[in-house]
């Protein structure tokens, strides 16, 4: 089996946020596809397989399979376009959250993604004790999100993830105003997917993107995760959809070769 480790959202290698691509020709088992994704130690491994004219999309982290992952899924569209379909000018992936299609536009990759609808819920001290400072602001979707008062308040978290377990939503994003030419900073940690922090995660930002969107009163953002690695999103908000654009560079191209009896 043919894998890639792409880093996305990043100018060079060793930035950005890396994810294994691997391209089996027929569905490995699920057991096969963890065991391959825990061996990786990677946020992400995305698994894609052709069905017939379309290509279909799964992501897998540590902790178990989930729904829908940008950064995975932008390596996905640079593997595609580089070593697959050199010609192309957009690929779609047919996924648990429907079709995402991801397009050249200029030297970045963008992903069209669903928007994912935030409904605003209590700041409690649950949320205070893990972040160790209170949230002005606190935002559910599939995700927590927390909004803090400024981009230092987020370089400098040192979250409890322990007690992050028991927040609501599947991961949890600190979100600040940005600086400069930055619209918003954010930090995503994800405890309970067996990932202590996430350096720069797509899904994330259809949380973050609606909720700077909808407050700064305008539809593009310049968003910067502030992880160790750091990663920038070129964000634009239409509706319930969301763009993501951003670079991803090669790291490395290998062959799996684990016999099936093994797995």
């Amino acid at each position: 089996m043919k894998q890639y480790v792409v880093d996305a959202f990043a100018d060079r290698v060793f930035e950005g946020n890396p994810a294994a691509v691997c391209l089996p020709e027929a569905w490995p088992s699920e057991e096969q596809m963890m065991a391959i994704t825990r061996e990786n130690n990677l946020s992400e491994t995305a698994f894609v397989v052709r069905e017939g004219e379309e290509l279909r999309i799964r992501w897998f982290t540590p902790g178990g399979e989930i729904d829908l992952c940008g950064h995975a899924t932008l390596a996905s569209a640079y593997v595609y376009f580089r070593f697959v379909d050199p010609a192309a000018e957009r690929v779609t992936f047919q996924s648990f959250s429907g079709p995402l299609t991801v397009t050249r536009e200029g030297s970045l990759l963008a992903m069209d993604f669903p928007a994912y609808k935030l409904s605003p819920t209590e700041v409690t001290e649950e949320m205070t004790a893990v972040l160790g400072l209170r949230p002005r602001e606190a935002w559910l979707g599939r995700d927590l999100l927390c909004v803090l008062d400024r981009p230092e308040d987020v370089t400098d978290l040192k979250p409890d993830l322990g007690k992050a377990l028991d927040l609501p939503g599947l991961l949890l994003h600190a979100t600040a105003p940005g600086t400069g030419e930055t619209d918003c900073v954010s930090r995503t940690f994800a405890p309970k997917l067996c990932v202590d922090e996430d350096p720069v995660c797509g899904s994330g930002h259809c949380h973050i993107a609606p909720y700077w969107a909808e407050r700064l009163g305008k539809p593009e953002l310049r968003a910067y995760q502030a992880s160790r690695r750091g990663g920038e999103l070129f964000c634009r908000v239409s509706g319930q959809r969301v763009s993501l654009a951003g670079n991803a560079v090669l790291y490395s191209e290998s062959i799996i070769r684990v016999p099936d009896d093994l797995l």
